[in-house]
């Protein structure tokens, strides 16, 4: 929910978080400590270079950050400087934490707590207190993250750190907002900007009061959420934060569709208001009156933001932008234009993931390519044991010889057995049974046409969002964990999978084998699917993403592509509508053609959308599964 971005190590380290990164940026400084590193004695300086490697490299490399936090721990150890060793204690929790490995987080968080404990130094207490709620809240434990980060406000009270204060409230208000009790939120939502607005911090005042502006939005107070969107617009105006001007400008059109469906907002009036907080950065704001105006003003706005977005480069802003505009379209009437902006939503995203996530979800996708090599070596290898068990049966001379070739023969016979059952398996976690049973009967397999099939198409519309607050390893496990529950489904309902592609994933019902209830069984398996991902959401709410699911019913060609690395594939225009029924649907819904409406109506409640523009297809009668 919140947009300000945390750094508690750097209240141990002692160069402020503006000054660092104003003068050593990224890779570059990670470089020149590098170069200086084999230059430096082994004293305090090294320690604290080591520190600062692991803090850099915890943005963008964590195991390196680990590896760095441990020689400046072990170097602390060597030199007796207690400090040193709780600082770097705190580096390597942090970023285990960004590994996700939050078991090893906490056991070096809390022996940086020790330490300074022991030391009597309490702003590295406050500081590993903080970071250990950090932890806590990022497993959803708010009792626990609550508990820690109100003794870490205590520990930066009494030692008058006001950056402390002000991120410690954050936290807390933070906190707070997840757990959906929005005045608590606020009150320390208010506590925060006071703090930085005493520090002097502008860009810090612009993201709290941008914060208070979310808390507002979820309270349903859509005009005083904007008003203070739009004070964080104009102090990231005044600062030339171009990132934080397209936030807070697609946040304004954000609340503006939302207004569109409440009846007091689009009024220009709003219920339960709580009474603002005195601050000299009052909100200041005017509001579109009507359906019309709050559309127009949000399509506004987000072209402004997605313009800038463009300039600098800001994928992930665009991406966002793409779907909100998408959104307003539809709320708009206008189709094309939505189907327009959806399509360049699904262009964006491929865009946005970081190579370290594309490199993992290309292994996990490659594992079936893994399996099916070590399916032909065993192959080999059973082959080339038998050859060598049939050689040593003639050489057989003595009768003790060659009763153990007899019981080498065996063994052989059993190891080849066992391969051949292992080969069997692969193939058949690989390709449709049938299909597998005919390659072996005849070495290759022909394209066959399937003329009553139900093809199945899921997206997951904010993977790219999940990712930027996921790392890599999260990201792919969570993938894995989706795919595999929708493997279940499927093969429950008797649905082939055929593939899945980044974050989508295509089954069909009907195939290899022909089956009357086809589209009955795709349109539930698509239920199920869904509802598991509605669970999920309530489950681990902004961890894991919302899907889309396209059905349509029709007929097809599917086959195996290629002699090398093969694949059953499938073709045809049945194929691409499916995908035009989940391009159109709506998050969390299930959109279905007129073709499967007319094979599932008798069995399933559907709600009728009306004729929808359909890229390449034109208007097509659309239902949503009820």
């Amino acid at each position: 929910m919140k947009l300000l971005v945390k750094s508690l190590l750097l209240l141990l380290v002692s160069v402020s978080a503006s000054n660092l990164h104003a003068k050593l940026q990224g890779q570059a400084f990670i470089d020149s400590l590098l170069k200086e590193l084999p230059r430096q004695k082994e004293d305090t300086n090294k320690v604290k270079m080591f520190c600062r490697l692991s803090d850099e490299y915890g943005h963008i490399n964590p195991n390196n950050g680990i590896k760095y936090g441990q020689q400046g721990l072990q170097l602390a150890t060597k030199l007796r400087w207690k400090t040193g060793m709780g600082k770097s204690l705190i580096l390597v929790g942090i970023n285990y934490s960004n590994e996700s490995d939050y078991s090893k987080s906490l056991e070096f968080l809390f022996r940086a707590l020790k330490v300074f404990e022991e030391l009597g130094y309490k702003r590295g207490i406050a500081s590993a207190n903080s970071n250990i709620s950090n932890v806590y809240g990022v497993q959803k434990d708010y009792p626990k993250a609550l508990e820690y980060d109100f003794m870490a406000l205590k520990g930066f009270e009494e030692s008058g750190n006001k950056q402390g204060v002000a991120i410690c409230t954050d936290n807390i208000g933070e906190i707070y907002g997840e757990q959906k009790d929005y005045p608590k939120a606020l009150e320390y939502d208010f506590i925060a900007l006071k703090a930085l607005e005493e520090l002097g911090d502008k860009g810090g005042v612009a993201n709290a009061i941008s914060n208070i502006g979310v808390v507002y939005q979820c309270q349903k107070n859509y005009i005083v959420a904007v008003e203070y969107y739009e004070r964080a617009l104009k102090l990231s105006d005044e600062l030339g934060d171009k990132n934080f001007m397209a936030v807070n400008l697609a946040n304004i059109g954000s609340a503006y569709i939302a207004m569109t469906s409440d009846t007091a907002a689009k009024e220009g009036k709003v219920t339960g208001l709580a009474e603002l907080p005195e601050s000299k950065y009052q909100p200041i704001a005017s509001i579109p009156k009507g359906k019309a105006a709050l559309l127009a003003g949000a399509i506004d706005n987000i072209q402004r933001a997605l313009a800038i977005c463009k300039e600098i480069n800001g994928l992930n802003c665009a991406l966002e932008c793409y779907r909100k505009l998408t959104e307003a379209y539809k709320l708009k009437g206008d189709y094309k234009r939505a189907m327009d902006y959806g399509d360049s939503a699904t262009v964006m995203k491929d865009s946005v993931f970081s190579q370290d996530s594309k490199e993992r979800i290309v292994k996990l996708e490659m594992k079936d390519q893994y399996e099916r090599q070590r399916f032909t070596d065993s192959l080999k290898m059973a082959e080339r044991e038998k050859i060598g068990a049939i050689q040593l049966q003639k050489q057989k001379t003595y009768t003790y010889l060659g009763v153990a070739g007899v019981l080498v023969l065996v063994g052989f016979s059993f190891f080849i057995l066992k391969e051949r059952g292992k080969s069997e398996k692969l193939l058949l976690n690989i390709l449709p049974s049938e299909v597998a049973r005919e390659l072996k009967r005849k070495g290759k397999t022909e394209a066959k046409n399937f003329e009553n099939v139900t093809v199945l198409f899921t997206d997951f519309v904010n993977f790219t969002i999940a990712g930027e607050r996921m790392n890599a390893k999260r990201l792919v496990d969570e993938l894995h964990a989706c795919f595999k529950a929708f493997d279940d489904i499927t093969n429950k309902y008797g649905i082939e999978k055929i593939k899945t592609i980044g974050d989508a994933y295509l089954a069909v019902g009907g195939l290899p084998t022909a089956d009357p209830k086809h589209a009955e069984n795709t349109v539930r398996a698509a239920i199920e699917i869904n509802q598991f991902m509605q669970d999920r959401i309530a489950k681990l709410s902004n961890t894991t993403f919302e899907v889309r699911i396209g059905v349509h019913s029709g007929g097809l060609v599917a086959g195996i592509v290629g002699v090398k690395k093969f694949a059953y594939d499938i073709w045809g225009d049945t194929v691409n509508t499916a995908a035009r029924m989940e391009q159109s649907c709506e998050p969390g819904k299930i959109n279905i053609s007129q073709t499967t409406y007319e094979l599932v109506k008798d069995k399933i409640n559907c709600t009728y959308r009306g004729e929808i523009e359909a890229k390449g297809k034109g208007q097509l009668k659309m239902y949503y599964v009820s």
